[in-house]
């Protein structure tokens, strides 16, 4: 595959080679699922990690025989994971992920309960600390939701900054591409800029879907200041309706699919692929649409196969 090991250290410039993506006139939909298939056999630099099976739900501690079948699912595939919390076996992830030889992008997840913040900062310290961490994210989407202000995230970065010093184990923040033109303070005090870019919650529809995700992309090189970026999350659903002229839908979905690996691979961005599995608890956070993002289904089984 051709994404580096010093990728996520190294800026090594920002070539952004625009391309077209898929004209789906000219793919019939067993054509498209024979590339999506070649697409994902070929590989790809990282896939972010879906925890729950049906039935489970965050809160709930997950079993280190859970993650790390799931794990085992996704090693042929991807050289790197991302976990996005430190606590209730989600600590498991980067442990089983580093057993199989990969990669880890290791996220704490903070909101607005001080407490459990604890708990997923010391959780990230330690598994830092333990060799399982490649990349540390200090928080997801923050301040999108507002559960802290600037002032108190930029403190829990600098917190497990200060507690990695030496480890070379770069540090960052994940949060919609926006937010680091909004707030340049992000970029400061980061290693690394870790950004989610998203053109379906904008109601992109599919055909400029590509187009949209690399305008996406220009605003965060803009805002880095020269530091390393990855796509910490992106994706399209499989079903589950519609966002303006966003529709979700296999076709769609493969083709984003297909049109972002090409992307990423033609422009040595690491990325990491949003999601892995579906899973059915996400849809009381965001409708019938938040189950389908996986490129597995919620039993496992790879789709379009």
């Amino acid at each position: 595959m051709s994404y580096r090991e010093a990728s996520y250290y190294k800026t090594k410039g920002y070539s952004q080679i625009a391309t077209q993506g898929l004209d789906l006139s000219k793919y019939s939909s067993e054509d498209m699922k024979r590339l999506w298939r070649k697409t994902i056999e070929e590989g790809f630099h990282g896939i972010c990690f879906s925890m729950y099976e049906d039935g489970q739900k965050p809160g709930d501690d997950i079993s280190f025989e859970q993650v790390e079948r799931r794990v085992k699912i996704l090693r042929p595939y991807v050289e790197a994971i991302r976990s996005f919390s430190c606590i209730e076996g989600n600590e498991h992830v980067p442990v089983a992920a580093k057993k199989q030889g990969l990669k880890t992008l290791v996220g704490a997840w903070l909101s607005d309960n001080k407490e459990d913040n604890e708990r997923e900062i010391e959780g990230l310290i330690r598994l830092a600390k333990d060799g399982h961490v490649d990349v540390a994210a200090v928080g997801n989407e923050v301040l999108y939701r507002n559960d802290l202000t600037l002032e108190e995230l930029l403190g829990y970065i600098k917190r497990v900054k200060d507690a990695l010093r030496g480890l070379d184990i770069p540090v960052g923040y994940v949060d919609a591409y926006y937010e680091f033109s909004r707030h340049p303070e992000l970029v400061e005090h980061s290693d690394i800029v870790l950004a989610n870019l998203y053109p379906y919650w904008e109601g992109c529809p599919i055909e400029y879907a590509l187009g949209h995700m690399q305008a996406m992309y220009g605003q965060v090189v803009d805002a880095a200041q020269g530091k390393p970026i990855i796509i910490t999350e992106t994706g399209w659903p499989s079903e589950g309706g519609s966002l303006k002229g966003a529709v979700a839908g296999d076709v769609a979905a493969m083709k984003y699919f297909i049109d972002t690996i090409s992307w990423t691979k033609e422009n040595d961005i690491p990325i990491f692929y949003f999601s892995s599995f579906d899973e059915s608890w996400k849809t009381g956070d965001e409708g019938d649409v938040g189950a389908y993002w996986g490129l597995w289904d919620k039993t496992e089984k790879l789709k379009y196969n």
